[in-house]
């Protein structure tokens, strides 16, 4: 069971049938929510021992929800966030409640 809160709870099952008849059922993969459409929460600026667990729980309350920091500021390794003090973190709204147009397209 995925949890709601879980990046992957929204994901669709799939199932592959292996050479030897086995059945394996997995999830399909992740598309990455575009930074741009997601609505601003907020912004923090990293300090000297920042973790993103522990910006996740500030801005969130829950600190497994770092990655939606991590999707905000298009972060392919998210320990990288924090490791320059000054740093602006973007921390938005999740996907789900955003609705943000992209320039020159209409709103959803």
């Amino acid at each position: 069971m995925i949890e709601p809160t879980s990046r992957y709870h929204p994901l669709p099952t799939a199932t592959h049938t292996l050479p030897d008849g086995r059945t394996v059922t997995h999830l399909r993969r992740r598309l990455l929510p575009q930074p741009e459409r997601l609505a601003d929460l907020g912004e923090h600026v990293v300090t000297a021992g920042d973790r993103l667990d522990l910006i996740a729980a500030r801005w969130y309350g829950d600190p497994e929800q770092s990655w939606r920091i991590a999707d905000a500021n298009r972060a392919l390794r998210p320990d990288e966030l924090t490791a320059v003090p000054g740093r602006r973190l973007r921390i938005t709204l999740p996907a789900e409640a955003s609705a943000v147009p992209v320039a020159g397209e209409p709103a959803r």
